[in-house]
């Protein structure tokens, strides 16, 4: 059997972190990721999927990525379900990220929107993860990296105007 999720898109809101009583660090998000097609009026829609990380990389993803970051995740759909205040039974579907990629440089400028922001890019943070629950045994590393002396872009501070047709996703 096999579930496999990988994602490249970018954030819809800041990334939320939570902490289980247990301690243990969660952040969601939801990207928003474009399809690779139009529909009939031309337009290119989005999907727009929650993602969960736990532990080192949640807090990672909570002090790097913000609000229009773009970002790469690598993961598993998972599903749950819990009984809501009204007593119905509510039914989640996610996807539980192992890996969390930022896929900009940092300092990069994106103005769109409502307005811009300063992204960051520490690499990518990957989170080894077994189970989905809150006991769960995890272990997270790290790799870090300056991608700006490999962009030929950075210092440059011009607008790069490239359609969403040019892009392979």
């Amino acid at each position: 059997m096999m579930n496999r999720v990988v994602l490249v898109g970018r954030l819809t809101r800041d990334p939320e972190l939570r902490y289980t009583p247990a301690g243990v660090a969660v952040a969601t998000f939801t990207l928003a990721v474009n399809r690779t097609f139009t529909n009939q009026q031309g337009e290119r829609e989005a999907d727009f999927i929650n993602c969960v990380v736990w532990r080192k990389p949640a807090e990672n993803v909570a002090n790097f990525l913000k609000k229009g970051s773009l970002a790469g995740v690598d993961g598993r759909v998972q599903t749950r379900n819990y009984e809501g205040q009204d007593g119905k039974r509510v039914y989640v579907t996610e996807v539980v990220a192992e890996s969390v990629q930022f896929l900009e440089p940092k300092n990069a400028t994106h103005n769109g929107g409502n307005g811009g922001y300063q992204g960051n890019s520490g690499g990518g943070y990957s989170n080894n993860n077994a189970g989905g629950g809150y006991n769960q045994n995890q272990q997270s590393s790290s790799q870090s990296y300056d991608r700006a002396n490999n962009d030929p872009f950075a210092s440059d501070g011009k607008p790069i105007d490239i359609s969403d047709d040019d892009l392979p996703f």
